[in-house]
Protein backbone atom coordinates (compact mmCIF):
# COMPACT_ATOMS: atom_id res chain seq x y z
CA UNK A 1 0.00 0.00 0.00
CA UNK A 2 1.73 3.21 -1.07
CA UNK A 3 1.01 6.20 2.17
CA UNK A 4 1.51 9.76 2.48
CA UNK A 5 2.92 11.67 5.79
CA UNK A 6 0.87 14.18 7.44
CA UNK A 7 1.12 15.70 10.87
CA UNK A 8 -0.52 16.62 13.86
CA UNK A 9 -0.06 17.81 16.79
CA UNK A 10 2.16 14.85 18.07
CA UNK A 11 4.11 14.49 14.79
CA UNK A 12 4.12 12.71 11.67
CA UNK A 13 1.88 10.11 10.53
CA UNK A 14 1.64 7.35 7.67
CA UNK A 15 -1.54 7.81 6.45
CA UNK A 16 -2.93 5.51 3.20
CA UNK A 17 -2.38 7.38 0.16
CA UNK A 18 -6.15 6.78 -1.48
CA UNK A 19 -7.59 7.62 2.10
CA UNK A 20 -9.96 10.69 2.23
CA UNK A 21 -9.25 10.43 6.56
CA UNK A 22 -6.12 11.88 7.89
CA UNK A 23 -3.43 12.16 10.68
CA UNK A 24 -5.79 12.33 13.30
CA UNK A 25 -8.38 9.29 12.24
CA UNK A 26 -5.38 7.02 11.29
CA UNK A 27 -4.16 7.22 14.99
CA UNK A 28 -7.27 6.23 16.00
CA UNK A 29 -8.03 3.19 13.73
CA UNK A 30 -4.03 2.19 15.47
CA UNK A 31 -5.05 2.96 19.07
CA UNK A 32 -8.51 1.65 18.72
CA UNK A 33 -8.54 -2.38 17.11
CA UNK A 34 -11.27 -3.38 19.59
CA UNK A 35 -14.45 -3.84 17.95
CA UNK A 36 -14.42 -3.84 14.17
CA UNK A 37 -17.95 -1.90 14.89
CA UNK A 38 -18.26 1.57 13.54
CA UNK A 39 -20.82 4.07 14.30
CA UNK A 40 -23.81 3.14 11.79
CA UNK A 41 -24.82 5.20 8.40
CA UNK A 42 -26.90 7.29 10.03
CA UNK A 43 -24.90 8.49 12.41
CA UNK A 44 -22.60 9.27 9.62
CA UNK A 45 -25.47 11.33 7.67
CA UNK A 46 -26.04 13.60 10.46
CA UNK A 47 -22.27 14.57 11.01
CA UNK A 48 -22.71 15.72 7.46
CA UNK A 49 -25.76 17.58 7.78
CA UNK A 50 -23.91 19.35 11.12
CA UNK A 51 -20.78 19.96 8.69
CA UNK A 52 -22.58 21.61 5.86
CA UNK A 53 -24.82 23.61 7.98
CA UNK A 54 -22.19 25.19 9.89
CA UNK A 55 -20.30 25.64 6.19
CA UNK A 56 -23.19 27.46 4.90
CA UNK A 57 -23.87 28.96 8.03
CA UNK A 58 -19.85 30.41 8.50
CA UNK A 59 -20.06 31.34 4.99
CA UNK A 60 -22.91 33.75 5.24
CA UNK A 61 -21.51 35.12 8.72
CA UNK A 62 -18.50 36.19 6.76
CA UNK A 63 -16.19 33.84 9.18
CA UNK A 64 -15.06 31.53 6.08
CA UNK A 65 -14.25 32.88 2.18
CA UNK A 66 -17.46 31.67 0.18
CA UNK A 67 -15.23 29.73 -2.48
CA UNK A 68 -14.07 27.61 0.33
CA UNK A 69 -17.32 27.42 2.02
CA UNK A 70 -18.70 25.97 -1.00
CA UNK A 71 -16.20 23.45 -1.33
CA UNK A 72 -16.73 22.26 2.61
CA UNK A 73 -20.39 22.55 1.73
CA UNK A 74 -19.77 20.39 -1.50
CA UNK A 75 -17.86 17.56 0.31
CA UNK A 76 -19.53 17.84 3.22
CA UNK A 77 -23.03 16.98 1.13
CA UNK A 78 -21.35 13.97 -0.29
CA UNK A 79 -21.10 12.87 3.19
CA UNK A 80 -24.50 13.23 3.95
CA UNK A 81 -25.40 11.49 0.82
CA UNK A 82 -23.61 8.27 1.74
CA UNK A 83 -20.78 8.64 -0.76
CA UNK A 84 -17.40 8.21 1.53
CA UNK A 85 -19.16 6.11 4.14
CA UNK A 86 -15.98 3.44 3.85
CA UNK A 87 -13.73 6.24 5.11
CA UNK A 88 -15.69 6.30 8.68
CA UNK A 89 -13.53 4.11 9.89
CA UNK A 90 -13.02 4.79 13.81
CA UNK A 91 -13.96 1.60 15.93
CA UNK A 92 -17.14 2.45 18.61
CA UNK A 93 -14.88 2.07 21.20
CA UNK A 94 -12.67 4.70 20.65
CA UNK A 95 -11.80 8.13 22.47
CA UNK A 96 -13.78 9.98 24.59
CA UNK A 97 -16.55 11.96 23.63
CA UNK A 98 -16.09 11.18 20.58
CA UNK A 99 -12.88 12.81 19.21
CA UNK A 100 -11.97 10.94 16.96
CA UNK A 101 -15.37 9.89 15.15
CA UNK A 102 -15.54 14.21 14.99
CA UNK A 103 -11.92 14.68 13.14
CA UNK A 104 -12.90 11.47 11.27
CA UNK A 105 -15.56 13.70 9.56
CA UNK A 106 -13.48 17.02 9.64
CA UNK A 107 -10.90 15.50 7.47
CA UNK A 108 -12.48 13.71 5.14
CA UNK A 109 -14.49 16.70 4.43
CA UNK A 110 -11.28 19.11 4.17
CA UNK A 111 -9.44 16.65 2.19
CA UNK A 112 -11.78 16.40 -0.23
CA UNK A 113 -13.08 20.08 -0.54
CA UNK A 114 -9.21 19.89 -0.99
CA UNK A 115 -9.38 18.21 -4.03
CA UNK A 116 -12.42 20.20 -5.66
CA UNK A 117 -9.82 23.10 -4.40
CA UNK A 118 -7.54 22.13 -7.12
CA UNK A 119 -5.45 20.83 -4.14
CA UNK A 120 -4.35 17.45 -2.63
CA UNK A 121 -4.95 15.11 0.41
CA UNK A 122 -3.59 16.12 3.11
CA UNK A 123 -2.69 19.61 1.83
CA UNK A 124 -4.38 22.00 5.13
CA UNK A 125 -3.07 25.30 3.58
CA UNK A 126 -6.34 25.09 1.54
CA UNK A 127 -8.41 24.03 4.12
CA UNK A 128 -7.62 23.03 7.44
CA UNK A 129 -10.06 20.13 9.15
CA UNK A 130 -9.91 21.80 12.36
CA UNK A 131 -10.21 25.99 11.35
CA UNK A 132 -11.87 24.94 8.12
CA UNK A 133 -14.29 22.50 8.65
CA UNK A 134 -15.15 22.12 12.72
CA UNK A 135 -14.99 26.26 12.69
CA UNK A 136 -16.97 27.23 15.92
CA UNK A 137 -17.99 23.51 16.72
CA UNK A 138 -16.14 21.28 18.93
CA UNK A 139 -16.45 17.72 19.05
CA UNK A 140 -18.38 17.96 22.48
CA UNK A 141 -21.39 19.88 20.74
CA UNK A 142 -21.65 18.13 17.45
CA UNK A 143 -21.68 14.11 18.94
CA UNK A 144 -24.32 15.04 21.26
CA UNK A 145 -26.17 17.15 17.94
CA UNK A 146 -25.15 13.91 15.68
CA UNK A 147 -27.22 11.85 18.44
CA UNK A 148 -30.18 13.87 17.61
CA UNK A 149 -30.50 14.27 14.45
CA UNK A 150 -29.72 10.20 14.09
CA UNK A 151 -32.07 9.04 16.23
CA UNK A 152 -35.05 11.41 15.35
CA UNK A 153 -34.39 10.69 11.71
CA UNK A 154 -34.22 7.03 12.54
CA UNK A 155 -37.40 7.21 14.58
CA UNK A 156 -39.24 9.09 11.86
CA UNK A 157 -37.73 7.16 8.78
CA UNK A 158 -37.89 3.54 10.56
CA UNK A 159 -39.31 2.80 13.89
CA UNK A 160 -42.38 4.84 13.14
CA UNK A 161 -43.71 3.49 9.69
CA UNK A 162 -44.00 0.13 11.39
CA UNK A 163 -45.22 0.82 14.42
CA UNK A 164 -48.07 2.00 12.58
CA UNK A 165 -47.99 -0.75 10.27
CA UNK A 166 -48.29 -2.88 13.63
CA UNK A 167 -51.04 -0.83 14.69
CA UNK A 168 -53.28 -1.88 11.89
CA UNK A 169 -52.59 -5.44 11.75
CA UNK A 170 -53.47 -5.53 16.22
CA UNK A 171 -56.85 -3.35 15.45
CA UNK A 172 -57.47 -5.87 11.93
CA UNK A 173 -57.22 -8.78 14.70
CA UNK A 174 -58.80 -7.12 17.18
CA UNK A 175 -62.03 -6.90 14.78
CA UNK A 176 -61.75 -10.06 13.28
CA UNK A 177 -61.00 -12.36 16.61
CA UNK A 178 -64.22 -10.57 18.81
CA UNK A 179 -66.81 -13.07 17.79
CA UNK A 180 -64.59 -16.01 19.16
CA UNK A 181 -65.25 -16.85 23.17
CA UNK A 182 -62.24 -18.35 24.49
CA UNK A 183 -61.16 -19.17 28.33
CA UNK A 184 -58.68 -16.38 29.87
CA UNK A 185 -55.73 -17.66 31.61
CA UNK A 186 -54.80 -15.60 34.90
CA UNK A 187 -51.48 -17.10 37.05
CA UNK A 188 -51.47 -19.67 33.61
CA UNK A 189 -54.54 -21.31 35.37
CA UNK A 190 -58.24 -20.83 33.94
CA UNK A 191 -59.98 -18.01 34.31
CA UNK A 192 -62.81 -16.29 33.17
CA UNK A 193 -64.60 -16.16 29.68
CA UNK A 194 -63.23 -13.15 27.30
CA UNK A 195 -63.23 -12.57 23.82
CA UNK A 196 -60.18 -13.54 21.75
CA UNK A 197 -60.86 -9.44 20.33
CA UNK A 198 -60.15 -8.44 23.50
CA UNK A 199 -57.40 -9.89 24.78
CA UNK A 200 -55.63 -8.34 21.37
CA UNK A 201 -57.47 -5.59 22.06
CA UNK A 202 -54.95 -5.29 25.20
CA UNK A 203 -52.26 -6.13 22.71
CA UNK A 204 -53.09 -2.81 20.88
CA UNK A 205 -53.88 -0.24 23.22
CA UNK A 206 -50.52 -1.29 24.96
CA UNK A 207 -48.60 -0.84 21.72
CA UNK A 208 -50.83 2.68 21.08
CA UNK A 209 -49.54 4.11 24.43
CA UNK A 210 -45.82 2.72 23.85
CA UNK A 211 -45.97 4.72 20.71
CA UNK A 212 -46.89 8.03 22.43
CA UNK A 213 -44.48 7.49 25.27
CA UNK A 214 -42.06 7.41 22.33
CA UNK A 215 -43.33 10.38 20.27
CA UNK A 216 -43.07 12.78 23.92
CA UNK A 217 -39.54 11.58 24.50
CA UNK A 218 -38.42 12.39 20.58
CA UNK A 219 -39.53 16.24 21.87
CA UNK A 220 -36.75 16.91 23.60
CA UNK A 221 -34.38 15.48 20.92
CA UNK A 222 -35.33 18.64 19.25
CA UNK A 223 -33.04 21.08 21.20
CA UNK A 224 -29.90 20.52 19.91
CA UNK A 225 -26.75 21.78 22.19
CA UNK A 226 -24.58 22.74 18.75
CA UNK A 227 -23.02 26.20 19.37
CA UNK A 228 -22.13 25.46 23.07
CA UNK A 229 -18.83 24.50 21.47
CA UNK A 230 -16.42 22.82 24.15
CA UNK A 231 -18.50 23.44 27.28
CA UNK A 232 -21.39 25.32 26.96
CA UNK A 233 -19.89 29.17 26.34
CA UNK A 234 -20.09 29.23 22.64
CA UNK A 235 -16.36 30.15 22.64
CA UNK A 236 -14.87 31.54 18.83
CA UNK A 237 -18.27 31.85 17.53
CA UNK A 238 -20.00 34.12 15.73
CA UNK A 239 -22.87 36.06 18.34
CA UNK A 240 -25.30 34.92 15.67
CA UNK A 241 -23.72 31.59 14.69
CA UNK A 242 -25.59 29.07 17.63
CA UNK A 243 -29.11 30.20 15.99
CA UNK A 244 -28.65 30.34 12.57
CA UNK A 245 -26.99 27.01 12.46
CA UNK A 246 -29.79 25.25 14.10
CA UNK A 247 -31.96 27.06 11.69
CA UNK A 248 -30.28 25.86 8.85
CA UNK A 249 -30.07 21.92 10.39
CA UNK A 250 -34.14 22.56 10.82
CA UNK A 251 -34.14 23.25 6.51
CA UNK A 252 -32.00 20.67 5.80
CA UNK A 253 -33.90 18.57 7.31
CA UNK A 254 -37.22 19.47 7.17
CA UNK A 255 -37.67 19.05 11.29
CA UNK A 256 -38.17 21.44 14.06
CA UNK A 257 -34.68 21.79 15.44
CA UNK A 258 -34.16 24.18 17.91
CA UNK A 259 -31.16 25.85 19.90
CA UNK A 260 -31.30 24.41 23.32
CA UNK A 261 -31.90 26.46 26.64
CA UNK A 262 -29.11 25.44 28.04
CA UNK A 263 -26.42 24.58 26.28
CA UNK A 264 -23.94 23.58 29.32
CA UNK A 265 -26.88 21.27 30.15
CA UNK A 266 -26.57 19.78 26.53
CA UNK A 267 -23.60 18.97 26.32
CA UNK A 268 -22.61 17.71 30.43
CA UNK A 269 -26.20 15.13 29.73
CA UNK A 270 -26.66 13.07 27.22
CA UNK A 271 -30.65 13.33 28.45
CA UNK A 272 -32.74 12.77 25.29
CA UNK A 273 -30.75 10.06 24.34
CA UNK A 274 -31.23 8.82 27.75
CA UNK A 275 -35.51 9.41 27.71
CA UNK A 276 -35.86 7.73 24.26
CA UNK A 277 -33.64 4.74 25.20
CA UNK A 278 -36.28 4.34 28.25
CA UNK A 279 -38.96 4.75 26.15
CA UNK A 280 -37.51 2.15 23.58
CA UNK A 281 -37.25 -0.26 26.81
CA UNK A 282 -40.62 0.13 27.68
CA UNK A 283 -41.71 -0.31 23.48
CA UNK A 284 -39.45 -3.85 23.69
CA UNK A 285 -40.88 -4.81 27.40
CA UNK A 286 -44.37 -4.82 25.69
CA UNK A 287 -43.63 -6.52 22.36
CA UNK A 288 -41.54 -8.99 24.27
CA UNK A 289 -44.95 -9.39 26.55
CA UNK A 290 -47.17 -9.97 22.98
CA UNK A 291 -44.72 -12.65 21.63
CA UNK A 292 -44.39 -14.66 24.90
CA UNK A 293 -48.34 -14.67 24.83
CA UNK A 294 -48.10 -15.62 21.35
CA UNK A 295 -45.82 -18.33 21.26
CA UNK A 296 -48.29 -19.69 24.44
CA UNK A 297 -51.45 -18.93 22.93
CA UNK A 298 -49.81 -21.06 19.49
CA UNK A 299 -48.01 -23.75 21.17
CA UNK A 300 -49.26 -27.43 20.37
CA UNK A 301 -50.76 -28.20 18.04
CA UNK A 302 -51.47 -31.54 19.61
CA UNK A 303 -50.14 -31.00 23.37
CA UNK A 304 -50.29 -27.07 24.33
CA UNK A 305 -53.14 -24.22 24.12
CA UNK A 306 -53.78 -24.28 20.19
CA UNK A 307 -55.80 -21.68 20.15
CA UNK A 308 -53.75 -19.30 17.38
CA UNK A 309 -52.30 -20.80 14.19
CA UNK A 310 -49.28 -19.69 13.19
CA UNK A 311 -47.86 -19.01 9.46
CA UNK A 312 -45.11 -21.53 8.78
CA UNK A 313 -42.05 -20.03 7.73
CA UNK A 314 -39.36 -22.75 8.29
CA UNK A 315 -38.80 -26.04 9.35
CA UNK A 316 -38.63 -25.97 13.29
CA UNK A 317 -35.93 -28.93 13.63
CA UNK A 318 -33.26 -30.53 12.23
CA UNK A 319 -34.47 -34.14 13.90
CA UNK A 320 -38.18 -34.19 14.63
CA UNK A 321 -40.04 -34.16 10.87
CA UNK A 322 -42.86 -31.73 10.83
CA UNK A 323 -42.15 -29.53 13.24
CA UNK A 324 -42.56 -25.77 13.12
CA UNK A 325 -41.90 -23.63 15.55
CA UNK A 326 -43.18 -19.84 16.67
CA UNK A 327 -39.47 -18.73 15.02
CA UNK A 328 -40.96 -14.80 14.84
CA UNK A 329 -42.46 -14.42 18.45
CA UNK A 330 -38.61 -16.45 19.35
CA UNK A 331 -36.67 -13.30 17.30
CA UNK A 332 -38.86 -10.43 18.59
CA UNK A 333 -38.03 -11.84 22.68
CA UNK A 334 -34.46 -11.96 21.31
CA UNK A 335 -34.37 -8.40 19.66
CA UNK A 336 -36.22 -7.33 23.06
CA UNK A 337 -33.28 -8.52 25.21
CA UNK A 338 -30.99 -6.94 23.34
CA UNK A 339 -32.88 -3.74 23.41
CA UNK A 340 -33.05 -4.10 26.98
CA UNK A 341 -29.60 -4.73 28.16
CA UNK A 342 -28.49 -1.80 25.26
CA UNK A 343 -31.17 0.52 27.90
CA UNK A 344 -28.95 -0.76 30.59
CA UNK A 345 -25.40 0.73 28.71
CA UNK A 346 -27.09 3.70 27.86
CA UNK A 347 -27.91 4.24 31.46
CA UNK A 348 -24.36 3.73 32.74
CA UNK A 349 -23.19 5.74 30.34
CA UNK A 350 -25.22 8.52 30.76
CA UNK A 351 -24.39 8.76 34.69
CA UNK A 352 -20.68 8.45 33.90
CA UNK A 353 -19.99 12.27 32.52
CA UNK A 354 -18.18 14.06 34.68
CA UNK A 355 -18.22 17.87 35.03
CA UNK A 356 -18.85 19.62 31.62
CA UNK A 357 -19.22 16.88 29.62
CA UNK A 358 -20.18 13.47 29.00
CA UNK A 359 -17.30 11.26 27.53
CA UNK A 360 -19.37 8.14 26.96
CA UNK A 361 -21.22 9.85 23.59
CA UNK A 362 -19.76 7.05 21.02
CA UNK A 363 -21.09 4.38 22.99
CA UNK A 364 -24.60 6.05 23.83
CA UNK A 365 -24.65 7.10 19.97
CA UNK A 366 -24.02 3.20 18.88
CA UNK A 367 -26.31 1.39 21.24
CA UNK A 368 -29.15 3.94 20.55
CA UNK A 369 -29.59 3.77 16.79
CA UNK A 370 -28.77 0.36 17.53
CA UNK A 371 -32.10 0.02 19.26
CA UNK A 372 -33.98 1.96 16.82
CA UNK A 373 -32.79 -0.47 13.90
CA UNK A 374 -33.10 -3.87 15.40
CA UNK A 375 -36.43 -2.88 16.51
CA UNK A 376 -37.43 -1.83 13.52
CA UNK A 377 -36.20 -4.70 11.61
CA UNK A 378 -37.19 -7.34 13.67
CA UNK A 379 -40.70 -5.75 14.29
CA UNK A 380 -41.58 -5.25 10.59
CA UNK A 381 -40.67 -8.88 10.06
CA UNK A 382 -42.78 -10.16 13.11
CA UNK A 383 -46.01 -8.05 11.66
CA UNK A 384 -45.32 -9.12 7.72
CA UNK A 385 -44.13 -12.81 8.77
CA UNK A 386 -46.19 -14.01 11.71
CA UNK A 387 -49.02 -10.97 12.70
CA UNK A 388 -50.69 -10.66 10.29
CA UNK A 389 -50.65 -14.52 9.18
CA UNK A 390 -52.13 -15.26 12.36
CA UNK A 391 -55.51 -17.68 12.24
CA UNK A 392 -57.76 -18.86 15.40
CA UNK A 393 -58.82 -21.79 15.94
CA UNK A 394 -62.09 -21.22 17.52
CA UNK A 395 -63.51 -24.63 18.19
CA UNK A 396 -60.52 -25.25 20.20
CA UNK A 397 -61.50 -21.68 22.01
CA UNK A 398 -64.88 -22.93 22.51
CA UNK A 399 -64.43 -26.01 23.88
CA UNK A 400 -61.58 -25.33 26.00
CA UNK A 401 -64.28 -22.40 27.82
CA UNK A 402 -66.57 -25.37 28.19
CA UNK A 403 -64.07 -27.18 30.26
CA UNK A 404 -62.84 -24.26 32.11
CA UNK A 405 -63.20 -24.50 35.76
CA UNK A 406 -63.40 -20.62 36.63
CA UNK A 407 -66.77 -20.81 34.73
CA UNK A 408 -67.68 -21.40 38.67
CA UNK A 409 -67.41 -17.39 38.80
CA UNK A 410 -70.25 -16.94 37.53
CA UNK A 411 -72.27 -19.17 40.31
CA UNK A 412 -71.14 -16.81 43.06
CA UNK A 413 -73.94 -14.52 43.32
CA UNK A 414 -76.53 -17.37 42.90
CA UNK A 415 -75.38 -19.78 45.23
CA UNK A 416 -72.33 -18.13 46.78
CA UNK A 417 -68.36 -18.12 46.64
CA UNK A 418 -67.88 -21.14 48.88
CA UNK A 419 -70.62 -23.33 47.13
CA UNK A 420 -69.06 -22.31 43.60
CA UNK A 421 -65.96 -23.36 44.97
CA UNK A 422 -66.99 -27.03 45.81
CA UNK A 423 -68.82 -27.55 42.45
CA UNK A 424 -65.35 -26.54 41.05
CA UNK A 425 -63.85 -29.05 42.70
CA UNK A 426 -66.02 -31.82 41.93
CA UNK A 427 -66.16 -30.90 38.02
CA UNK A 428 -62.22 -31.51 38.26
CA UNK A 429 -62.71 -34.53 40.34
CA UNK A 430 -65.19 -35.98 38.23
CA UNK A 431 -63.65 -34.71 34.54
CA UNK A 432 -67.14 -33.00 34.01
CA UNK A 433 -68.08 -29.32 33.24
CA UNK A 434 -69.45 -26.64 35.77
CA UNK A 435 -72.56 -26.82 34.02
CA UNK A 436 -72.90 -30.73 34.56
CA UNK A 437 -72.17 -30.61 37.91
CA UNK A 438 -74.38 -27.59 39.16
CA UNK A 439 -77.58 -29.37 36.98
CA UNK A 440 -76.29 -33.11 38.89
CA UNK A 441 -76.40 -31.50 42.66
CA UNK A 442 -79.86 -29.71 41.70
CA UNK A 443 -78.23 -26.32 42.81
CA UNK A 444 -79.80 -25.25 38.68
CA UNK A 445 -82.04 -26.13 36.53
CA UNK A 446 -80.62 -27.12 32.92
CA UNK A 447 -82.65 -23.93 31.21
CA UNK A 448 -81.51 -21.66 33.83
CA UNK A 449 -77.67 -23.42 33.66
CA UNK A 450 -77.87 -22.93 30.12
CA UNK A 451 -78.52 -18.93 30.62
CA UNK A 452 -76.50 -18.53 33.46
CA UNK A 453 -73.43 -19.91 32.21
CA UNK A 454 -73.74 -18.71 28.36
CA UNK A 455 -70.15 -17.85 27.38
CA UNK A 456 -71.52 -15.30 25.26
CA UNK A 457 -73.19 -13.35 28.58
CA UNK A 458 -70.01 -13.65 30.75
CA UNK A 459 -67.91 -12.10 28.22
Amino acid sequence: MKYRIETDTLGEVKVPAKALYGAQTQRAIQNFPVSGLRLPRRFVHAQGIIKLAAARTNGRLGKLDKKLASAIEQAAQEVVEGRHDNQFCVDVYQAGAGTSQNMNANEVIANRANEILGGQKGDTSLCNPNDHVNMAQSTNDTMPTAIHISALEALKYDLRPVLNSLSKTLARKVKAFMPIVKSGRTHLQDAVPMRLGQEFSGYASALEREKLRIEHTAQTLLELPLGGNAVGTGINAHPRYRPEVVREIARITRMKFRPMDNTFEGIQNVVGALELSAALRGLAVTVSRIANDIRLLSSGPRTGLAELKLPAVQPGSSIMPGKVNPVMAEMMNMVCFQVIGNDATITYAAQAGQLELNVMMPLIAYNTLMSIEILSNGLRTFNDLCLSGIKADRKECERRVEQSLAMATALNPIIGYHKAAEVSEKAYIQGKTVKEVVIQEGLLSEGDADKLLDPERLV
